[in-house]
């Protein structure tokens, strides 16, 4: 199932369960004008060639006690293949990176870091990213504040949601 092969329903679908997960099926398929069935057979589909990657709670981190949101810039010494991946790999456990990115341009890679408070923060930055192998250089930018923040894709630069 292509990007391009999807019909104004399998879209329908997705936007919905983006917009909220944790619809039953049989409200999803009336939001959608099918019945439930085949509305479950096509989610499943849909599950299984990768569109749906997952579910999960959109937890608050501030409500949490998660106070400080840093993004990190990262530049590597080495930028083959081998050396990019060992530092995905890296990023990919340490528990307080929540998004690795890698970029094209001046910076290898941007981490969208979260902790309770500045000296986690400061210990992780000082004891395991700037310590880790092939790193050049770190830049850091303390999140003042979020003007917005959504996942997924936006719909309706595809066209219109059916009803």
């Amino acid at each position: 199932m292509a990007g391009t092969r999807l019909d104004d329903i399998d879209r329908h679908i997705l936007a919905e369960l983006q917009a909220d997960g944790r619809m039953t099926n049989v409200e999803l398929a009336r939001r959608v004008g099918i019945s439930a069935p085949p509305c479950l057979r096509r989610v499943r589909t849909l599950e299984e060639a990768g569109y749906i990657r997952g579910y999960h709670a959109d937890v608050d981190p501030r409500e949490l006690g998660f106070e400080v949101q840093v993004f990190a810039m990262v530049r590597l010494h080495s930028q083959s293949e081998r050396d990019l991946s060992a530092f995905e790999d890296r990023a990919r456990g340490w528990s307080l990176v929540r998004e690795c990115h890698m970029l094209n341009g001046e910076i290898d890679f941007i981490l969208k870091c979260i902790t309770p408070d500045l000296p986690t923060f400061q210990r992780f930055l000082t004891q395991e990213l700037t310590a880790a192998d092939n790193v050049a250089s770190v830049k850091t930018s303390l999140v003042i504040r979020c003007a917005k923040d959504e996942p997924g894709v936006p719909f309706e630069l595809v066209g219109p949601v059916r009803a």
